[in-house]
């Protein structure tokens, strides 16, 4: 299950993903913790997301990008 569509746009587990980091920056623990989603899912779905240009990631945490806070 892919987190970015082939159009580019987020797909429901994406967006998924991407509401758990509208409070702030989230560790991969955190947004499957708050998503629900397998941790393994959660970090390849964060990699599918950063090169999509929705997330950003450093140090072990991610955070929105402006092109993420505008999808949530």
């Amino acid at each position: 299950m892919a987190c970015v569509n082939p159009d580019g746009k987020p797909s429901e587990s994406g967006v998924k993903m991407l509401g758990a980091l509208k409070s702030g920056r989230a560790s991969a623990d955190d947004i499957a913790a708050a998503s629900g989603m397998p941790l393994f899912r959660v970090r390849s779905g964060l990699r599918e997301l950063a090169e999509a240009g929705y997330v950003a990631g450093s140090d072990g945490s991610y955070s929105l990008t402006e092109q993420g806070r505008a999808l949530v």
